[in-house]
């Protein structure tokens, strides 16, 4: 994603979609078409408006989505946005059934797009593109990369490092299947030029956080990383806010992410607050 990206926004005209498409617009993200079922031929905010994502894409040769549709509804609107050809769709939308999002990640995957969410404040690579609901005034360009499975502490933790700047900030989304987890953002921040250390925001449940130690413990990334887990305090065997923050079975608990980043040698943070001496020292 840069500023070339061409990005299209389904469920453009309902209330989220709107105002986050021209938010996204105003950005500077190349936002070159909407789409909602039987508003094809109008526009939003100079934005022209399509019945499907076939049509926007044949006019404009989009490459990404974001996708702001209702739950019901949100799974055909990946199939829709795979079957375009988009190689990346980012689903915003929340509540959406496990099942639909297990049928559709494998999906997207099997075609060789990259899905973002669902469930997730998307990405942004700041001062160039913006796709998703992050707030643009908490980013701001340099070389830090950060990926997290929290919302809001993307936001906080990107302002404290502002001094530092990012490369490209990625919210992975907190249910329990996403499309893109950590380690494929690892990855990617590893092979990236333009990202010289990485922040991981992680939290409770999953082993997602585990496996991105294992990779640096094996020499699968090579740059400096800092960590942040958040529920720390948070009581065994219970579900924590987001759906995938489910410790079970001694499984995805505070202590055994911390343990896993202690083996690989990766700084973890008390507090957010110290997330920026961490990345300098």
């Amino acid at each position: 994603m840069n500023s070339s990206t061409r990005v299209i926004v389904q469920g453009i005209t309902g209330k989220e979609g709107s105002f986050h498409a021209q938010r996204m617009k105003s950005y500077g993200t190349k936002v070159v078409a909407g789409v909602t079922p039987g508003k094809g031929g109008t526009s939003l905010a100079g934005i022209p408006v399509y019945d499907t994502v076939q049509d926007a894409v044949k006019e404009h040769e989009a490459e990404a989505s974001v996708i702001f549709v209702p739950a019901k509804f949100a799974a055909d609107a990946v199939y829709e946005a795979v079957d375009a050809g988009l190689k990346l769709v980012v689903v915003i939308t929340e509540h959406i059934p496990v099942m639909d999002t297990a049928r559709f990640v494998k999906y997207a995957e099997s075609r060789g797009t990259m899905l973002v969410g669902p469930n997730c404040p998307g990405l942004i690579a700041p001062e160039r593109s913006l796709l998703g609901i992050l707030p643009p005034r908490a980013f701001t360009r340099g070389k830090i990369g950060i990926v997290s499975r929290s919302g809001t502490l993307t936001y906080e933790v990107a302002e404290m490092v502002r001094n530092l700047g990012q490369s490209t900030v990625v919210g992975i989304g907190g249910d329990p299947i996403i499309g893109t987890g950590m380690p494929k953002v690892m990855k990617l921040f590893d092979e990236d030029p333009e990202t010289e250390k990485i922040v991981v925001i992680g939290e409770i449940g999953g082993d997602m956080e585990e496996r991105v130690a294992k990779m640096k413990e094996e020499g699968q990334i090579k740059k400096k990383i800092v960590a942040y887990i958040a529920g720390m305090t948070a009581p065994r065997e219970k579900r924590m806010g987001h759906a995938g923050a489910v410790v079970y079975m001694g499984i995805g608990t505070f202590n055994s992410k911390m343990e896993a980043f202690k083996r690989a040698g990766i700084p973890v943070a008390k507090s957010p607050y110290e997330i920026p001496k961490l990345l300098e020292d």
